[in-house]
């Protein structure tokens, strides 16, 4: 409880009071729930108390608990709540990704640890070399399922549950923001007789969003991108784009033109892109622009807009992407551009959703000329982060 007040706990988000009376009584659940929605808290408040109650078989070299994520953010942000929520608990806590920290991270987990956290291709790794072992877990933890298919983890899932008690013997949570039929044969084949708890998607996505939608020919995208963000007073905004060149072209094209913005895409390196986030989240940084692989996972709060500049290909990725405002109760907003290279992607979210988008219009003839943005040699240098801290929204010449 000492960890819930220091954390600023007050009540239960949905998820947390649907989950948490069957996870506390022991019940494996397989809960249906995106990034944000105060999950990571319910499932961290389960392991807590199995690895505290007198059942437990108590510390060892070895973990008891284990958090499995597709994404090194979200890990860290994992074990950021776990380091936060649990600090009067006397557990150990620690982290296994990919990227830095290597002979440290194996050390540290050699020593001995109760709950580990980490992406399933260092989980693996450190399997392998005997740094540890699955035998002893009484609770295990997916989080993200559906992204563990996306990104071609399944294997390694597979490969991480079946070295672990069976499950009769352990306690498992599953989380996923959508349930296509493959997380549930997931679900059907790792856990026992596992409780759903399902979440609408329109409740999911539209209780405390507003979506709307234009129609701009490709052209027309960039200045009504600038437009949009002059008329936004404050607030951090994400931007997503399709493909890795979309969202350099925007990131510059926002840079040149006054904004506070820096690109996120899988090619940026890891301590590059903790840097990046630490940045936009201390508000260096307001325009956010990524693509749906960098995004997966993250944990960013206080997002106010999310911008659908090239519309997702995948339904199930405009749920995510809108995912990342409105969270913890706040609102949010949501602007989707249907240009003609994907207007035609439309109808199969709204299906999905169960909306049909309010259409916004507006005045090709009054959108802003655009500064072009600088050329730069094709190697990539230099800083990585925004266009100056003299250039953020409410801060330049002209102002509003």
């Amino acid at each position: 409880m000492r960890g819930l007040a220091d954390a600023g706990f007050e009540a239960c988000t949905p998820i947390q009071a649907r989950t948490l009376p069957l996870a506390l009584s022991g019940r494996d659940v397989a809960g249906q729930a995106r990034t944000g929605t105060g999950k990571t808290a319910a499932f961290l408040l389960a392991i807590f108390r199995q690895l505290l109650s007198p059942g437990s078989k108590g510390p060892g070299p070895n973990p008891r608990a284990i958090c499995i994520a597709p994404t090194r953010e979200l890990a860290i942000q994992i074990h950021r709540d776990a380091e936060l929520l649990g600090k009067h608990t006397g557990l150990r806590t620690l982290l296994a990704y990919g990227g830095v920290d290597y002979t440290k991270q194996r050390d540290e987990i050699a020593d001995g640890v109760d709950i580990l956290i980490g992406t399933p291709g260092r989980l693996i790794d450190y399997l392998k070399q005997d740094i540890y072992n699955l035998r002893h877990i009484e609770v295990a933890v997916l989080d993200e399922a559906d992204r563990m298919f996306d990104l071609g983890f399944i294997t390694d899932i597979r490969f991480l549950f079946r070295r672990m008690p069976p499950v009769d013997q352990r306690q498992t949570l599953m989380f996923s923001a959508t349930f296509p039929l493959k997380v549930t044969e997931l679900a059907y084949e790792h856990m026992n007789d596992a409780e759903t708890i399902r979440v609408e998607e329109e409740q999911m996505t539209t209780d405390r969003v507003t979506q709307v939608v234009y129609y701009p020919a490709n052209r027309e995208k960039l200045p009504l991108l600038v437009e949009l963000l002059r008329a936004m007073k404050e607030g951090h905004v994400m931007v997503f784009a399709n493909t890795r060149h979309a969202v350099d072209r925007v990131a510059e094209t926002l840079k040149a033109n006054g904004f506070n913005a820096a690109m996120l895409a899988g090619s940026v390196p890891q301590v590059k892109r903790q840097k990046l986030l630490k940045r936009f989240r201390e508000g260096d940084i307001d325009v956010l622009v990524a693509t749906d692989v960098a995004a997966r996972g993250l944990h960013i709060p206080d997002v106010s807009h999310v911008i659908n500049y090239d519309l997702p290909q995948d339904a199930a990725d405009y749920v995510h992407r809108i995912g990342r405002t409105a969270r913890l109760g706040a609102s949010g907003d949501a602007i989707s551009f249907a240009c003609e290279d994907y207007a035609f992607h439309l109808p199969e979210i709204e299906q999905y959703i169960d909306i049909e988008l309010p259409v916004l219009q507006h005045d090709p003839d009054k959108l802003p000329k655009l500064e072009r943005p600088p050329r730069r040699p094709k190697k990539s240098g230099g800083r990585s982060g925004g266009g100056g801290r003299g250039g953020g929204r409410g801060r330049r010449s002209g102002g509003r």
